[in-house]
């Protein structure tokens, strides 16, 4: 039987999480370890300051107590698998907002697909994009998501993974309960902003909120569609992402500017 091991960064409750185990929960074994907490915007973190604790709320279900996506792979393999036993493949989300562009590098759902793949084990990040906050999602809901998801999972288990070692796929649904088809992305350029409230507690004392940015980028000019266009269009995004993030072409550079 197949073993698919699933985690998130939005939390063990998260409606995208049940959603994704729903989608794959016939093709094999599901193994699920989740953070017990919100976890978004974390990155590839592991938790290295105090202990971590596996809670079993049911068969092949566990929360870690206050861990982060990375730590969940990371103790799932060590903990739940025996030997060199590995899953045949890691799954990532439905994060209920999207993981497109520089945001790569803040997500903690595409965190875990890293932390998968960086353990020699086929990975996939989903993202369902929303407008604004999750309350959105009442608009939509996860069926896309859903179909997407198991289309993929079920490829990469009884066909192939397309990437080699160290290269994970980030997946991004569009906002729609249409579905337009596929597209093969590049992560695009995302333009940011600052949207940080300043606030004042009852004892007089500042505290800050970060929010969330409005979704705007820069268009391609290079003739390769990015994750952020193709879903703005109505397409699943498909964006190959590989850990290794050397800027080989500022190599030279750097070696006559030394």
């Amino acid at each position: 039987m197949k073993k698919i091991l699933i985690t998130n960064d939005d939390g063990f409750e998260s409606e995208g999480l049940r959603a994704l185990v729903e989608a794959v929960s016939d093709l094999g074994r599901v193994i699920v370890v989740a953070p017990t907490i919100q976890k978004s915007a974390c990155g590839h973190s592991l938790t290295l300051t105090r202990p971590l604790r596996f809670v079993e709320l049911e068969k092949d279900f566990y929360k870690l107590d206050d861990g982060t996506p990375t730590d969940c792979i990371y103790l799932a393999l060590n903990a739940l698998f025996e030997g060199d036993e590995k899953p045949d493949i890691v799954l990532s989300g439905i994060n209920l907002g999207s993981n497109m562009g520089e945001d790569i590098t803040y997500s903690g759902t595409v965190a875990g697909a890293m932390e998968g793949v960086l353990q020699g084990v086929p990975s996939v990040a989903f993202s369902q994009v929303l407008r604004g906050t999750p309350s959105s999602l009442d608009e939509i809901g996860l069926d896309l998501a859903k179909k997407v998801a198991r289309e993929i999972t079920q490829k990469i288990l009884f066909g192939s993974f397309p990437l080699p070692k160290r290269r994970l796929l980030n997946v991004n649904i569009p906002f729609s309960k249409a579905f337009r088809g596929y597209k093969i992305t590049k992560a695009g350029y995302r333009c940011y902003g600052n949207d940080a409230h300043m606030h004042i507690n009852p004892r007089g004392e500042e505290y800050y909120w970060i929010g969330l940015h409005e979704l705007a980028w820069e268009p391609s000019c290079d003739g390769i569609l990015s994750d952020l266009e193709a879903v703005d269009e109505g397409y699943v995004s498909l964006t190959p992402v590989k850990l290794d993030m050397t800027s080989y072409d500022d190599l030279k550079t750097l070696e006559e500017w030394i």
